[in-house]
């Protein structure tokens, strides 16, 4: 399928984090000003240099129901799961596949794909070998010798990075393109820019396009503060006061199909997937270009690739971590291609922190929802935009987009930025 053969669209969208278990119920917190950045209970962390997080309250059985199933797999691979199939389900793209015959059937499974776009890794996988590692000291000849009795092998299947990939594509049987996209905090966003590409050169009719991560466990927050990322507080983007990021935990999935597939079957349409950028600043690993270099040239590929111009976007959601760096220079990015004339910006990790590999595909979901509702959420934490960039459109109130047209922009270590558009 070419562009010119017809549009993509999302028809279902699935989404948990520590504000809700679904997109209503974050909408909601979003909208009222509230955050689920909180003292976390996961470990005491009175001793620890950061000791607020937003965290899931859900249990297990409650994101996978089969208590078998949570012996094989990892808390973000429950979170991945959950979202993914929450998408499948409001998409109701699987009742098609009702009355087909074997060969129809077999055609339609093939024709479906997953993409989903895993964190970074988590330390947390390690913890199971310290028990035995305490014991043992130094001596690897009997490290050796107790590893099988003192480390379940389940720990293997445990760590898979495409965990989600695979359950899922068992569990709804989508035979279809699959991939696991693992580039640190791009990883999710980068999973729709794929199902899209990949719809586009004729691989799938309809892709599940997922992002999940787990990145609050104590080695990962302990260095994230020690490299000066992280706050005390919710996160405060583009405020003069903004000191870091928070961690959070979370999925988010959406169902991205050919528009006339949605139409056969009177599906709900969330909104039009119009294209995408993706470029590095290739700068070092945590250096980021001070211009902004990255966030402009993303936004103009992903401009480019949609046929629009500056003036046709009605509003961005923007990274918006909450460390200084990342936030000017991501306005430096935005002014570089819309002047004097950008619209109004947002960005949510103030309200369920930095979810890593997950946040830009949960910014899409939040997004989408923004355009339905005709609502730019402010950011309830802002009090006072940095004076080096006074002009840039952030507040706290909410506001109205200025078109049908949103960009989506995410930026991880290694100098990435990914930037998406979007029509409701």
């Amino acid at each position: 399928m070419s562009r010119k053969e017809g549009k993509l669209v999302f028809t279902g969208s699935g989404i948990v984090n520590g504000s809700g278990s679904s997109v209503a119920e974050i909408w909601e917190q979003v909208s009222k000003g509230e955050s689920s950045v909180r003292p976390y209970e996961q470990w005491d962390g009175a001793n620890w240099p950061v000791k607020v997080a937003s965290e899931i309250s859900l249990r297990p059985r409650d994101l996978v129901p089969e208590r078998k199933l949570h012996k094989s797999i990892s808390q973000t691979d429950m979170f991945g799961i959950y979202a993914s199939e929450q998408a499948i389900s409001n998409s109701g793209f699987l009742d098609q596949r009702e009355g087909l015959e074997e060969e129809a059937l077999n055609q339609f499974n093939d024709r479906s794909g997953l993409i989903v776009g895993s964190g970074a890794g988590s330390y947390c996988s390690n913890y199971d070998y310290f028990p035995l590692m305490e014991e043992v000291n130094t001596e690897l000849p009997q490290f050796g010798k107790e590893l099988s009795n003192m480390v379940t092998p389940m720990w293997l299947l445990k760590n898979l990075p495409n965990n989600v990939l695979c359950h899922v594509g068992i569990r709804s049987q989508l035979k279809g393109t699959n991939a696991c996209i693992t580039n640190q905090c791009s990883s999710g966003i980068m999973a729709v820019a794929e199902s899209a590409a990949a719809i586009w050169n004729g691989e799938a009719d309809r892709i599940v396009a997922a992002g999940h991560d787990d990145p609050f466990e104590p080695e990962m927050v302990l260095q994230f503060h020690k490299l000066g990322l992280m706050s005390g507080e919710a996160p405060r983007p583009f405020d003069v006061n903004r000191d870091g990021t928070v961690f959070g935990q979370g999925a988010a999935a959406v169902v991205i199909e050919k528009e006339a597939e949605a139409n056969s079957r009177g599906a709900t349409v969330l909104g039009e997937f119009l294209g995408f950028g993706c470029c590095s600043e290739a700068t070092g690993i945590l250096d980021l270009d001070p211009e902004g270099d990255g966030v402009t040239r993303a936004i103009e590929q992903a401009l480019a690739d949609a046929d629009l111009t500056p003036s046709d976007v009605g509003m961005i959601c923007a990274h918006g971590n909450g460390t200084p760096a990342s936030d000017r220079t991501e306005a430096f990015g935005i002014r570089e291609v819309f002047g004097d004339a950008i619209p109004p910006v947002t960005s949510f990790k103030w309200a369920y922190g930095h979810m890593i590999g997950a946040s830009g595909i949960t910014d899409l979901v939040l997004s989408l929802e923004c355009l339905r509702q005709g609502t730019v959420p402010g950011i309830a934490t802002l009090s006072e935009v940095e004076p080096g960039i006074a002009d840039f459109p952030v507040q706290e109130a909410s506001t109205e987009p200025t078109s049908d047209v949103a960009l989506v922009i995410c930026r991880g270590f290694g100098g990435m930025n990914v930037v998406l558009a979007i029509r409701a």
